[in-house]
This record gives C-alpha cells, structure tokens and sequence, in this order.
C-alpha cells in the first residue's frame, strides 16, 4: 500500500470511530470550484493594497474602490459551484457524523452544497450578500451593483441611514462575536477536528485547530502544502482535497 493510502485509511478509520466531528475549511476548499487563494501570487491581494475597515468607514472614496473591487471579482465568486470535496462534507453534516463546518472562506458553497444555516459558522463572513453596519439589516447585491455602475452610488440603509457594505470581515474589523463564541463551542465538544484546505496561518481562526486538540479532539490536517500546525495534529494529509474525501468517506456512508 501507498503512503498516501495508507493515510487515507487512517482518516476513514478515525472518521469511523467519531461521534461529533468539527470541519474547518480554507481557501484551498474552494480552488477545487475555481475560486482563486487571494493570498496567492496573482491574486487580489498580491494586486491591490487591502483596505483597512476604518479607511472604509471613514472615506466615501475608500468606499467606493472597495465596491469596485468587490464587483470586479464576483463573476469568478457567482460561476462557482460546489465540487466533490463540499458535498462530500454536506452528507457528512447530514448524517450527524459532523455537528459544525467552520469556515474562513466567504463564497457560500458549503450552504450551496446543501449544509444547513444552522451547522455553518462563518469567520469572515459572507460575500453573496451586504449588510448594514449600523442595524444590521440584510441587502441583496444585484440593486447595490445597478446603482453603483450607473454612477457610482454607494449603498446607504434605507431603515436607518447607516453604511451599507459587503457582509464580510475586513482588515481592521472586529470579528463576529457570535461566530466566534460558537466556533469555540464546537471546537470544545467536539472529538475529531478535521481542518480542510486552511493554510493556518490568520488568526484569531487559526486557533481554534489547537484549542480543539488541547480539549482532546484528534486532529487531521488535509492540505496540499504543509503547515505551521503539522506538529501537533495527529494526521497530516498533503493531498488534493476532493479525490482525498471521495476515498475516505465512501465507507463512511454506508
């Protein structure tokens, strides 16, 4: 037998034994569904300076380039669509075998996958739709975008007069507080943390594959370069994510 197999063996034996799995996926979840690793070289943020949350909120033109980058990238976002690796973990989360996917990625493919609200904890939001960031309210993009490219209007609440921006996490802003409080929930109660696709390496989401390990979770690491948590988990997979799945969890479902 492979190495490689013999690995994936060891994965679907400790997918077999647990009761309450945790998901944690990255990036390289979606590349899979064609969506670039910004952080890579070529991506958005090798091109452009990212714009810090403050600069947002305090400059009309800040809000303005960062709407322009937003819509410049949504095509590629919008095409996407779940591949193997997502609605392999959708079944997963189906069965009971995996109570929570915690995820850094903002495309909305594991709820396009079929994964309940209620079982997602998104870190860094979500970029399929706006919210307002004084009440909250929720905002479909598709107006927001007609009046921007007729001239260059910026979204503005219309029950509260706040700043309306893309529903994600930016440079400078507080993470979510409730997802937070739920990812370390899970992370505690859960036997098995299985981290998909995530470089490790932003935190504070970065945390959580230690917090789950020190409470007593095995943790498996599937990504295909290696990273700085290797040391610690007890299966480490530099392999291609979808064909990786498909072979361990074909069992599983039986």
């Amino acid at each position: 037998m492979t190495e490689s197999g013999a690995s994936i063996d060891e994965l679907r034996a400790l997918l077999l034994r647990s009761r309450r799995a945790v998901v944690f996926t990255g990036a390289g979840m979606s590349t899979e569904s064609g969506i670039p690793d910004f952080r890579s070289p070529g991506g958005v943020w090798d091109k452009y300076q990212p714009i810090d949350f403050r600069d947002f909120v305090a400059s009309e033109e800040m809000r303005r380039e960062s709407w322009r980058r937003k819509f410049a990238v949504d095509g590629t976002i919008s095409a996407a669509q779940p591949n193997t690796g997502h609605q392999l973990i959708a079944q997963l989360v189906a069965s009971g075998k995996v109570s929570h996917v915690i995820t850094q990625n903002i495309d909305g493919l594991h709820q396009a996958a079929g994964v309940p609200d209620a079982n997602i904890i998104e870190l860094h939001g979500n970029t399929t739709y706006a919210r307002c960031l004084n009440c909250a309210a929720r905002f479909e993009l598709a107006p927001i975008r007609e009046a921007f490219e007729a001239n260059d209007t910026l979204p503005v609440c219309d029950l509260c007069g706040g700043i309306v921006k893309n529903a994600t996490i930016s440079f400078g802003q507080a993470m979510p507080e409730t997802e937070m409080q739920r990812a370390e929930e899970a992370s505690l109660e859960c036997d098995l943390f299985l981290v998909i696709g995530s470089s490790l390496v932003v935190y504070p989401a970065a945390g959580f594959p230690l917090l789950a390990k020190r409470a007593g979770a095995r943790l498996v690491i599937l990504n295909r370069d290696p990273t700085e948590q290797d040391v610690h988990a007890d299966l480490v997979l530099n392999l291609e994510i979808g064909s990786t799945l498909s072979d361990a969890l074909a069992p599983v479902q039986v």
